[in-house]
């Protein structure tokens, strides 16, 4: 397993600890994304993901996975790479439930969690979003936020999210969708971003508890 973290720029103030990075390696091709392709069972949904430092409650970085005849993560500025999971201009193709908890899982840690704000859709509006985060291409850093927020407001129903450079404020807006699905994941390790061996084991397959272990997994919480 190689993962590629180069993490030389940032997502505002604390983007080396929270996710944003220049991604300066080559794209998968063409082939390797169709192959890799995921649809999931779930029904349509658009997921925004926002790191957030337990300390300040600052957000680090902002990613939106779309669920639609195949599951994406737009993962803007991001540094979530590995050679298994194909990436096209900033597009995390083949993200199978494995690969979304790794995700996940690389984030948090003992200073930042992970909010996944979960919103459904119809069918057309996934597909037009999977269409606009396609054709967006990379994203330089410290623009994971207004990616994101460039995105959501050319879909109906967004189209009155303000366009913002900081990940919490994009995440305060939604939390105001009267159908928004909030979760939030704990991790106590001491890892940084660059949590490779744990998102490749558990992309791979579980990994048993050993005795008088906590599980990988810290706490999560679903808000009502």
């Amino acid at each position: 397993m190689n993962f590629r973290l180069p993490i030389v720029g940032g997502c505002l103030a604390v983007a080396f600890l929270a996710g944003c990075s220049v991604d300066n390696n080559p794209d998968s091709s063409l082939q390797e994304v169709a192959a890799a392709a995921y649809r999931s069972a779930e029904p349509p949904s658009l997921t925004v993901f926002t790191m957030v430092n337990n300390r300040t409650g600052d957000g680090g970085h902002s990613a939106l996975m779309v669920n639609g005849s195949q599951r994406v993560i737009f993962d803007p500025a991001g540094s979530f790479r590995d050679d298994r999971l194909p990436e096209r201009g900033d597009v995390l193709y083949g993200v199978t439930p494995a690969w979304l908890q790794a995700y996940k899982s690389a984030h948090a840690r003992s200073t930042f969690h992970v909010v996944a704000q979960e919103i459904p859709v119809t069918a057309a509006l996934a597909e037009q979003a999977l269409r606009l985060v396609q054709a967006n291409g990379p994203v330089p850093g410290a623009f994971c936020a207004n990616a994101t927020t460039g995105i959501l407001r050319q879909l109906d129903s967004f189209q009155g999210v303000d366009s913002t450079f900081f990940p919490a404020k994009l995440m305060a807006q939604l939390e105001t969708f009267p159908n928004v699905s909030t979760t939030k994941l704990f991790e106590n390790d001491d890892g940084d971003v660059i949590d490779a061996v744990r998102a490749g084991q558990l992309a791979a397959l579980p990994q048993p508890q050993q005795p008088g272990q906590a599980g990988p997994f810290a706490e999560v919480r679903k808000l009502p």
